[in-house]
């Protein structure tokens, strides 16, 4: 039983592991690299935590409310689900576009993988 609340931690999304505060979002947009995909961009920049941290900028340009949070419900199970492709110790900040939301699931994250283990 031990095991699998291990495993179950893992796969979580804790609350360190989110990107928060406007300085933290000025700082991933001034200094970090940008990767291009399919209806999103990445931006990384280091952050020199044994962790990876997520943020996520869903703008009005994707659509109403109800398009922008499932934008963001859909790049938050990405994460949580595909942790062990992210660098450790970086920044991340996904900005999808209004296109990000036409991809079926295993579409963007087979387009994720790509781009991290390239």
């Amino acid at each position: 039983m031990i095991k699998m609340r291990q495993s179950l931690h893992i796969q979580s999304f804790s609350k360190k592991e989110r990107l928060t505060g406007t300085e933290n979002f000025i700082r991933v947009y001034q200094k970090g690299r940008r990767i291009k995909l399919p209806g999103l961009i990445i931006i990384v920049a280091r952050n020199y935590l044994p962790y990876c941290r997520l943020g996520i900028s869903a703008g009005k340009r994707i659509g109403g409310a109800a398009k922008r949070n499932r934008a963001k419900r859909l790049i938050r199970e990405l994460f949580r689900t595909n942790k062990g492709i992210f660098p450790a110790g970086h920044d991340l900040v996904f900005v999808p576009s209004r296109e990000f939301l036409e991809f079926d699931f295993n579409e963007l994250k087979s387009n994720l993988i790509k781009a991290f283990e390239a």
